[in-house]
């Protein structure tokens, strides 16, 4: 995705400043998730205009590296296991201590990379477009959502049909196509198990939508 956004944007030639905003869940579900946190840090690196935002599964994983054992035990279940595999390390069994799953993982995930996560904003905004991982509250001013919303919003956002402010561009839940709507755009469509990453390009209220298309792995 990276290259088509690259190549995408130098067959538009515009004089214009561009922004590359990542809307999170990066990690999880995929058997590859560090590389592909690898390869997140290593564009950050050469392209200072490329802005990721924390998603509920780095959000998870944060807690995990704290260890908050509730939230490990959950993690786990939708996509924590292939996470930590992708580290070397087993995922935490039913009923097995936490304590030395937690110490391994500490060990497995660089201290820079834990940095640069904790760093990740959970919003960006562009003209009239809000972009966020999950959604927003309805009825509440963009600039006061809560973090927990931001992060899991999800039937009381995506079927809310008002104007929330500004058009709300997210991630999180899954839809075979990007959902293009009055008050919202959906970009997630399942990559982990459809095989399918998209973006969108906004310029002005131009929408323009890229795709990538690669084998997804399944057990």
């Amino acid at each position: 995705m990276l290259d088509v956004v690259e190549r995408h944007d130098a067959q538009r030639a515009l004089r214009t400043r561009r922004e590359v905003v990542f809307v999170g869940d990066i990690i999880d579900r995929g058997p590859h998730s560090r590389e592909a946190l690898q390869v997140l840090n290593e564009a950050q690196r050469r392209l200072p205009e490329l802005v990721t935002l924390l998603g509920n599964h780095e959000e998870m994983l944060l807690r995990a590296l704290a260890g908050d054992e509730v939230t490990i035990r959950g993690w786990m279940r939708v996509g924590g296991a292939e996470t930590v595999e992708s580290f070397g390390l087993s995922a935490l069994a039913e009923g097995e201590d936490a304590v030395p799953f937690v110490a391994a993982l500490q060990r497995a995930v660089p201290t820079e990379w834990v940095e640069w996560l904790q760093s990740w904003p959970l919003t960006a905004r562009s003209g009239d477009y809000f972009i966020c991982h999950a959604g927003v509250k309805p009825g509440v001013a963009l600039a006061r959502q809560a973090r927990r919303d931001l992060l899991w919003a999800r039937h009381e956002f995506l079927d809310d049909p008002r104007d929330h402010g500004a058009i709300i561009v997210h991630g999180h839940t899954i839809s075979e196509e990007v959902e293009i709507r009055r008050n919202r755009i959906g970009i997630d469509t399942g990559a982990y198990r459809t095989g399918t990453l998209s973006a969108v390009c906004l310029e002005g209220t131009e929408v323009e939508v890229l795709t990538v298309h690669g084998d997804v792995t399944t057990s």
